[in-house]
């Protein structure tokens, strides 16, 4: 079967980003964006996924990372939706939970082509990595939309912020992982079609 791979490349006046992924790698990576708590958690996501992944970002951090790491949620959803065309024979659900010490995240997706993201983070301290907590939840919006994916996070416990969203990034590596596993020759939905 073919490799499941993709290249995007986008760039605006806050943003210049390029992204590899490979959905059928072995969890390599090269990640540089410039903000270093983004590497690290892209990095958990890939390698728990087993997908290999190349990024490079220079965006405008001198504000802050919100522009940085919403833009490259954009580009490597929409590299995963690339990868994996019409998404014939994959498994589609996944889901993962995942402890990091005092914290637990659970994480479920749906690579069904219809986008839509439950993030539930009461338990969040309000900042991560010298960002503000929101960040986060605009990271998984736009990665669920333009991969086309159904996303559910629950921060079940946990007091520690760094914990918890490295929590919330292995369990998603781990349930993309099994959603994109080929199982079959034909599309797992009763319609016959997923709305990609």
């Amino acid at each position: 079967m073919p490799t499941r791979v993709a290249h995007v490349a986008r760039e605006t006046k806050e943003t210049r980003i390029a992204v590899d992924l490979n959905a059928d790698g072995s969890g390599q990576c090269s990640i540089q964006t410039g903000f270093g708590f983004a590497d690290h958690m892209l990095d958990l996501m890939a390698h728990w996924a087993d997908f290999d992944l190349r990024i490079t970002c220079t965006g405008d951090l001198h504000i802050d990372a919100h522009h940085t790491v919403e833009d490259l949620a954009l580009c490597l959803g929409a590299a995963l939706h690339q990868a994996l065309g019409e998404r014939l024979g994959i498994a589609r659900v996944g889901w993962a939970k995942v402890p990091m010490d005092e914290a637990l995240v659970e994480v479920c997706v749906d690579l069904s082509g219809r986008s839509y993201l439950v993030y539930q983070e009461s338990v969040l301290p309000a900042v991560i990595a010298g960002q503000e907590k929101d960040l986060w939840r605009e990271f998984f919006r736009a990665f669920s939309s333009k991969a086309g994916m159904n996303l559910h996070i629950h921060m079940l416990y946990g007091l520690n912020g760094h914990h918890l969203v490295e929590s919330a990034f292995k369990g998603l590596g781990l349930a993309l992982r099994q959603a994109v596993r080929r199982e079959r020759t034909a599309l797992l939905s009763t319609k016959g079609e997923l709305d990609i």
